[in-house]
């Protein structure tokens, strides 16, 4: 054999090889593993809150000119989880002053929204059939969108500053401009 028909031969068996080897790996395409695929969410364990919230931190927050409704969130109650969610209180009152106090979480990578509960007479009640639902974005009462995208998310990142969202929630507070009116 002369020299050009042995590089040619070499080269043929090194792709062989190759082509082997990558065989046994196997391809994760083929396989079912798609190595760009985000990770699958697995959501960590919520506890409601033990207490009604407290009217001292009770901070009221912008949602939409169209809204008859007002809206709060108790400061207190924010949690920044490790499994990508946010939860909160939210107080919605009505244009003639009643209330609903809600527990529930938001995740900013797929912008869901999730109730875990309502606040009735004082005593907490678990939302059993609570499950992830999209948030909307163009309806006046959008207070999930609002809170999204003014304060519990960073396009869609989780915001992980309790400061950052307080900030984001009450930008006066931040100025030295009087604080928003409590409820």
């Amino acid at each position: 054999m002369n020299a050009k028909y042995r590089k040619i031969s070499a080269y043929a068996i090194s792709i062989s090889i190759g082509a082997s080897l990558m065989a046994c790996a196997g391809d994760p395409l083929q396989s079912g593993l798609d190595p760009f695929a985000p990770m699958v969410f697995k959501e960590g364990t919520t506890t409601l809150p033990s207490n009604p919230p407290n009217k001292s931190t009770l901070l009221p927050f912008y949602v939409t000119q169209t809204t008859i409704f007002k809206f709060a969130v108790d400061t207190n109650s924010i949690a920044i989880g490790k499994d990508g969610v946010t939860r909160y209180t939210v107080v919605i009152t009505n244009p003639s002053g009643g209330m609903q106090v809600q527990y529930e979480g938001i995740r900013c990578d797929s912008f869901q929204w999730r109730l875990y509960g309502t606040l009735d007479n004082n005593k907490w009640n678990e939302n059993p059939l609570g499950t992830w639902t999209a948030i909307k974005s163009n309806i006046p009462n959008r207070y999930q969108a609002a809170l999204a995208q003014g304060a519990f998310c960073n396009l869609n990142s989780q915001e992980t500053s309790l400061k950052t969202v307080l900030q984001s929630l009450n930008p006066r507070s931040f100025t030295g401009d009087p604080p928003a009116p409590a409820f």
